[in-house]
């Protein structure tokens, strides 16, 4: 046997044990990220409500189908490179006006995209839900440079203003209890209503894996239901000014009963005029 052809025999064996070492080497990469835990969030931040759960899946669900094509290209890629390499000049079988290849080429990225749109539909219209009676209602007020927060309640059939927290700007690196909390329950559906006295802000907690607009003249609102108890930090997140890095806030979630006690609390407060 010539060296030549014992040369090209050989060549498809070292191809195949290279990409049997890829593909080890990727599955082990994989498997290190999977044990890491923001690694597997790929990159967001722990959600701590119901419907932050339901967008992180979406995250992750996006990524698992984007790699899946991208492995499915790229292996297309190297296997034609390995195996399809040009070895004469003779012109190589054709494909044009093959109709069931063409019908493949249309057909699977339609598809591809329909059940994208149809995942990111029904975890929009689960995030975006309100409901009838939420436990809690906050109205949600954003200023030039920061944020007040009333509690809303029915007494005698009209919605009063029972507290409220009324914020100032803050510094970056403000010491602790300088921002304005928003105080919720945990494992109740809390309905947060947006307003704005003056320029459009946007309201953000990064835990919610959720923001959503605070404008003029219009009301936004939206609803969650928060799992995780803690302290989570929350900002603005549109440019409204010169000192927009100073509207902080925090999110604190509490027990229910811890809940009803503060509430307790800013009313009896409210009721002596204490702030």
């Amino acid at each position: 046997m010539s060296p030549t052809r014992s040369g090209e025999r050989r060549t498809p064996v070292r191809s195949r044990r290279a990409i049997k070492s890829a593909g080890a080497l990727g599955l082990l990469a994989l498997s290190a990220t999977a044990c890491s835990g923001r690694a597997s969030r790929l990159g967001m931040p722990e959600p701590i409500s119901d419907q932050a759960e339901r967008m992180l899946k979406l995250w992750q669900g996006s990524w698992i189908a984007a790699f899946a094509v991208g492995a499915v290209v790229w292996g297309l890629i190297i296997w034609a490179v390995l195996f399809h390499r040009k070895r004469s000049d003779d012109l190589p079988p054709q494909v044009r006006y093959n109709m069931p290849i063409e019908i493949l080429y249309t057909a699977v990225p339609f598809v591809i995209i329909g059940v994208l749109f149809y995942f990111t539909a029904r975890d929009e219209s689960y995030v975006e839900k309100t409901t009838k009676n939420p436990a809690v209602t906050v109205d949600v007020t954003g200023f030039q440079w920061s944020w007040q927060f009333d509690y809303k309640e029915k007494q005698g059939g009209q919605e009063q203003t029972v507290a409220s927290v009324v914020g100032t700007p803050v510094a970056p690196n403000a010491p602790a209890g300088a921002k304005p909390v928003m105080v919720i329950p945990s494992d109740r559906t809390i309905r947060v209503r947006l307003h704005a006295n003056d320029v459009i802000h946007s309201f953000w907690v990064p835990a919610l894996l959720y923001k959503k607009d605070v404008m003029p003249g219009y009301t936004n609102e939206f609803e969650f239901t928060a799992r995780k108890q803690g302290l989570y930090e929350g900002r603005c997140a549109e440019l409204c000014g010169v000192d927009h890095s100073r509207m902080l806030f925090q999110l604190r979630v509490v027990s229910p009963d811890q809940y009803n006690t503060w509430l307790a609390d800013q009313k009896a407060k409210a009721a002596g005029g204490v702030k």
